[in-house]
């Protein structure tokens, strides 16, 4: 591994953490956060987030020395090994694990380190990677090219692999390389073990890498009740853009290299570069690294995602109850797609709520570890 990677991770066999997480860090701050959030009301409920975080942080015994005593720079310090190691035991296995701000950078770079410029991801038409950051993964790959696949509900038909793969082979077509999936789906919709098995076998017998975008992995794992090694590494995901922030943790996403391929192997070991060539290398390292060390002690971050997951599906059964709605996807994370009639978005509008309409012309309403009963009785007191 080079020098510039060994500053971002730590290297062997996961080691069991020491410190334990209290009760208190376990208590669900309640709150208005994603669900349609009120004009007016949106900064003081991401205060709030952002303040809970940082206390769960700051009140684990090792992650509490942030503030203290001298450490050393970019990533080499204990408490990025501490937050590398809690990633190798959440998957249960040895992996090359890097810290960087955002969900898009993520995902970015790590295409990038699977791919030549010449190269192409395959990825359904509805995929974050297509839809909603700004070109990042062809920008960061100096030109690679997405190739858009179809399949229900979000979710990558596998049989659109071998078809795109093979549409073209001359040298005038850029080069299928990875399959990029989301888990969970931009349109809230989960891949079963048995969906990941199939896109995995699609994708070997067609010489690819496959990457995981996980910005909300949490939910899906929650939604499935399964360990996370059982729908990633033990089901062939090369790399895995791991998100953390939409679960209501910290500063940063991570990147985790599984190596028991040689895939990943190859791309982990030169992304040390990768990153400060992209100015995502933190001389601070260890305060994007420290609420990782609090999320994944005692199950932390898994409770949370219960809890937005539990309220979707509140959420979906009180909303399937209003005239004029339709859900348009099943919910199986913690989102909830309906088509609306138009005096009903106008009926919201001047009550004060706000929310997204894009991917299939519906309208999303996300619920987040802080989202209460309360707060869904109150959207759908605005929608009725």
């Amino acid at each position: 591994m080079s020098v510039s990677a060994r500053r971002l991770v730590s290297t062997g066999r996961p080691r069991k953490l020491r410190g334990r997480v209290s009760a208190s860090e376990r208590v669900l701050a309640l709150g208005r956060l994603k669900l349609g959030n009120r004009a007016g009301g949106e900064n003081e409920c991401a205060i709030r987030e952002r303040q809970h975080c940082w206390d769960d942080a700051r009140s684990h015994n090792s992650t509490s020395q942030c503030e203290s005593g001298l450490h050393p720079s970019y990533g080499t310090d204990v408490i990025t090994e501490q937050a590398a190691n809690a990633v190798r035991e959440l998957f249960d296995t040895n992996c090359e694990v890097f810290f960087v701000p955002t969900g898009t950078s993520a995902n970015a770079l790590a295409l990038s380190s699977l791919c030549n410029s010449y190269h192409s991801v395959i990825c359904h038409e509805s995929s974050h990677i297509e839809t909603d950051e700004c070109g990042g993964p062809e920008f960061f790959s100096n030109g690679t090219k997405l190739l858009l696949g179809g399949g229900d509900h979000g979710k990558l038909d596998p049989m659109e692999i071998g078809r795109i793969a093979h549409k073209r082979t001359d040298i005038h077509y850029p080069k299928p390389r990875v399959v990029s999936i989301s888990q969970a789906t931009e349109l809230g919709t989960v891949y079963s073990p048995a969906e990941l098995e199939a896109i995995s076998e699609a994708v070997r017998q067609n010489g690819l890498a496959l990457h995981m975008d996980g910005a909300r992995f949490a939910n899906s794992v929650a939604s499935l009740g399964v360990e996370p090694k059982a729908i990633t590494w033990e089901r062939g995901i090369d790399v895995l853009s791991l998100g953390m922030i939409k679960n209501g943790f910290g500063l940063s996403e991570a990147v985790v290299f599984f190596i028991q391929s040689k895939a990943a192997q190859d791309a982990a070991v030169d992304f040390g570069y990768r990153c400060k060539q992209a100015g995502h290398l933190f001389s601070k390292m260890r305060y994007f690294a420290a609420p990782w060390v609090a999320a994944l002690t005692n199950g932390v971050w898994l409770d949370y995602a219960k809890r937005a997951n539990n309220m979707a599906k509140y959420l979906a059964e009180q909303i399937a109850q209003v005239k004029g709605v339709r859900i348009l996807h099943p919910v199986e994370a913690n989102a909830v797609f309906v088509e609306m009639a138009p005096q009903l978005h106008a009926q919201l509008s001047q009550r004060g709520w706000k929310y997204y309409v894009f991917i299939g012309g519906g309208a999303r309403f996300m619920c987040s570890w802080s989202t209460s009963r309360e707060d869904v009785d109150s959207f759908i007191a605005a929608l009725s």
